[in-house]
C-alpha cells in the first residue's frame, strides 16, 4: 500500500512539474556571452602557453593532443549552465571570436575550429535530448568536441603530415583531453558556481542546490 501511495505521489509530482522552457531569455544571452568572452581570453592565454606545453610533451610524439581540451571547455560549460539548445555552440563560437580578436596565432581558422568544436559539443547534449545534464552528458559533449578537434588537426594542420601512429596518438589524446578538461572540468566548475548561488536564476543552479537525485536536471 505504501509503495502504491509513493508511486502515485511520484507520478503526481512528475505530472505537476512544468515542461522545460527551451526559449532563450535575455539573461541566458548575457551569461552565455560572458562565458564566451571569459573563455576566449583563456583560449588566447592557452595559445600563448601552447609552445612551451607542447615542448614539454614532446617525449611522446602526438601527446600534445592532451592540450586540446583547453580550447574545448567553453561549449561544454555554456551548455551545462544555460541548458538551452544552441548554448554550447554559441559559447564556443563567441570564445573563438574573442581569442581571434585579441590576436591568436591561428588567425581566421580559429573561427572555423570554434564552429566545428561548438557543434560537436552541442551534439553531445542533443543526444540526451537536452534533459540530462549530469556528468555523463558533460563527458559525452567533451568527447565529441575532442573527436572534432582531433579530426580537424590531423587532417588540416601540420600534424596531418606526420606518421599514422603519431596522428593516432594525437587523436586519442584529444578525445581524452575533451573528456577530462572540457567535460569533467566544466561539470566541476558548474557545480562550484551553483554552490555559491551565482546560478540561482538558471535550472543548473537550482537543481544543484536542491540536490534532487530523481530530477533529470540535477547536476
Amino acid at each position: 500500500m505504501h509503495s502504491s501511495a509513493s508511486a502515485s505521489a511520484s507520478a503526481s509530482t512528475d505530472t505537476a512539474r512544468p515542461p522545460r522552457n527551451m526559449r532563450w531569455r535575455v539573461v541566458d544571452i548575457v551569461v552565455a556571452s560572458v562565458i564566451g568572452v571569459a573563455a576566449g581570453v583563456v583560449f588566447w592565454l592557452w595559445g600563448l602557453a601552447w609552445p612551451a606545453l607542447d615542448a614539454a610533451l614532446a617525449f611522446t610524439p602526438g601527446l600534445s593532443g592532451l592540450l586540446a581540451g583547453g580550447w574545448l571547455f567553453a561549449g561544454v560549460l555554456g551548455g551545462l549552465i544555460i541548458r538551452k539548445p544552441g548554448a554550447a555552440l554559441y559559447a564556443e563560437v563567441v570564445a573563438a571570436v574573442v581569442s581571434m580578436a585579441i590576436g591568436t596565432q591561428w588567425g581566421f581558422t580559429t573561427l572555423i575550429w570554434g564552429l566545428v568544436q561548438g557543434a560537436a559539443a552541442e551534439l553531445g547534449f542533443a543526444l540526451f535530448l537536452y534533459v540530462n545534464w549530469r556528468l555523463v552528458a558533460a563527458m559525452t559533449s567533451g568527447a565529441l568536441a575532442g573527436i572534432a578537434v582531433g579530426l580537424l588537426d590531423t587532417t588540416f594542420t601540420s600534424i596531418a603530415a606526420l606518421s599514422f601512429e603519431v596522428r593516432a596518438v594525437y587523436f586519442v589524446s584529444a578525445i581524452v583531453s575533451g573528456i577530462v578538461i572540457a567535460g569533467i572540468g566544466s561539470w566541476l566548475i558548474t557545480r562550484a558556481l551553483a554552490a555559491t548561488g551565482a546560478l540561482d536564476r538558471f535550472a543548473s543552479g537550482r537543481a544543484a542546490r536542491a540536490a534532487e537525485p530523481d530530477d533529470p536536471d540535477a547536476a
